[in-house]
């Protein structure tokens, strides 16, 4: 980002957004980048353990894990992951 600030908007609980990405135009028409960044604690206080401010630290991989992870939540699997079986990874023998 070459050391420019930009503006964070706030969501409805006062804190900034857990992610930010910011596209960036190719060089010479190439195709355009996304750089992401990733919001840190700055630091803690020292009686509650409550964040002191935040901080975007840049993400080189680029993950996607903003969404939420619920506990009862099937993890995510690749089409090849499946259970040996039938075609959804049921047993060939249902009765028995």
């Amino acid at each position: 980002m070459e050391g420019r600030v930009l503006p964070v908007l706030l969501g409805p609980t006062g804190h900034p957004p857990k992610t930010y990405r910011i596209p960036v135009p190719g060089a010479e028409g190439g195709p355009p980048t996304v750089l992401v960044y990733r919001r840190e604690p700055r630091g803690h206080s020292a009686k509650l353990g409550l964040p002191r401010g935040w901080k975007y630290v840049y993400d080189p991989e680029g993950r996607k894990d903003s969404r939420l992870r619920w506990p009862w939540s099937k993890p995510d699997t690749a089409p090849g992951d499946r259970a040996e079986g039938g075609p959804e990874g049921k047993p060939d023998d249902a009765h028995g």
